[in-house]
């Protein structure tokens, strides 16, 4: 795949509870196994079961220390994540609950996520499948059948048909925002 964000630093980013941790293991698995890269997978959360904030991180080194892609989900972690972002890095964000400062050197792309999931499907129970969507079509950083199939390996047969339609979804509200 020749795309920058091929071989990039991501830091995904938001609250405990909103399957944080799952998209980045989805993204660095479908990268590993299916687009042939190397990635790694590193998280962070406080001591709270939901609500605190939350941390991911999928790059060749254990840590980012300087993301090139961040993905915001909450103000919380946009404020606390967002001075890290490498000049002219990508950070991505719900404009449904994320409202960026932009005292950063960076291009921001806002997408009304988790309105329209709810709008389309009637939950958000697959919210975080939904940012995977917009995340891999505004970066290319994988092809969006390699996360189809990864979500295949690891989701029983009954969720499949709703992981499928989250990510398209996402892949859809992002599809404008292309440069």
């Amino acid at each position: 795949m020749d795309n920058v964000y091929a071989v990039s630093r991501f830091l995904l980013s938001g609250s405990g509870g909103q399957g944080v941790i799952t998209m980045a293991i989805l993204l660095a698995e479908a990268a590993v196994k299916h687009e042939g890269l190397v990635a790694v997978q590193s998280q962070s959360y406080g001591p709270e079961a939901r609500g605190g904030a939350t941390r991911s991180d999928v790059i060749h080194y254990p840590k980012v220390e300087q993301p090139n892609v961040l993905v915001a989900l909450t103000d919380t972690a946009c404020g606390k994540y967002l001075p890290l972002i490498r000049p002219g890095g990508l950070c991505v964000y719900d404009t449904d609950l994320v409202h960026p400062g932009r005292r950063v050197e960076a291009r921001f792309k806002g997408i009304p996520l988790w309105s329209t999931l709810h709008g389309h499907l009637g939950s958000t129970i697959s919210y975080n499948i939904t940012v995977l969507g917009a995340l891999v079509t505004l970066t290319g950083a994988v092809r969006i059948e390699s996360i189809e199939k990864v979500l295949a390996e690891r989701f029983p047969p009954a969720h499949h048909e709703a992981n499928r339609s989250a990510l398209h979804l996402g892949a859809e509200l992002a599809e404008p925002l292309l440069d």
